[in-house]
């Protein structure tokens, strides 16, 4: 019988999988104490939650959820990142951040029932933040009705290129080709020596 702490700790994750507007999957391994710190802040900043999770729970949730095709990458030391209302400033702080970070690594995502490739993620992260397009609404509002439609057919149509790229790719079956995740010879909610705890308790 699977112990009280692991039953609650897969509905956790379930919940979070579920209630997420997006999901991104990333390996931390090499990281400090200080680059997890500053990752988490972004996160926050960005309406996101970042967890260390063990890989069989976080597993098991996911097929809990009705979510497939992120076994493959929930392996080794894999961090969730829980986008809790903009999946496009989520993806960008993470981008942003595997820039300063070369041993940080953007494993794959999960939006709109999909799997997501690194290369989606980074073009997920390239669409507009939520603000600056209602800002561009505000003030396309205000301006003549011809003006208007050619201002919201230009901030639209990124986003709508890139969605119906995703639903063409569901459709054909070529969704995501992802590599071999590498297994860890730590646990997972023991990251590494020097971001294991302090990642977890901030």
């Amino acid at each position: 019988m699977a112990r009280p702490e692991k039953v609650q700790a897969v509905t956790d994750i379930r919940e979070g999988l579920e209630n997420a507007e997006a999901v991104f999957l990333t390996e931390y391994r090499g990281l400090s104490v200080q680059a997890v710190q500053d990752l988490r802040r972004a996160l926050r900043d960005a309406g996101a939650e970042y967890k260390v999770v063990k890989m069989t729970l976080a597993k098991l949730a996911a097929g809990d959820a009705g979510i497939e095709g992120l076994d493959e990458y929930l392996a080794g030391p894999t961090a969730l990142a829980f986008a809790k209302s903009d999946p496009v400033a989520t993806a960008k702080a993470l981008k942003d951040f595997s820039k300063d970070h070369e041993v940080f690594i953007l494993k794959a995502g999960y939006f709109s029932g999909n799997v997501l490739s690194p290369e989606e993620v980074s073009r997920l992260a390239e669409i507009e933040p939520r603000e600056v397009l209602l800002a561009r609404i505000a003030g396309a509002a205000k301006a003549p009705l011809h003006s208007a439609a050619g201002m919201f057919a230009s901030f639209t149509r990124d986003a709508a290129s890139m969605f119906s790229q995703l639903l063409d790719k569901k459709e054909s079956g070529e969704f995501v080709d992802g590599g071999e995740a590498v297994e860890a010879s730590l646990p997972v909610d023991q990251p590494t020596e020097t971001a294991a705890d302090t990642a977890e308790e901030e």
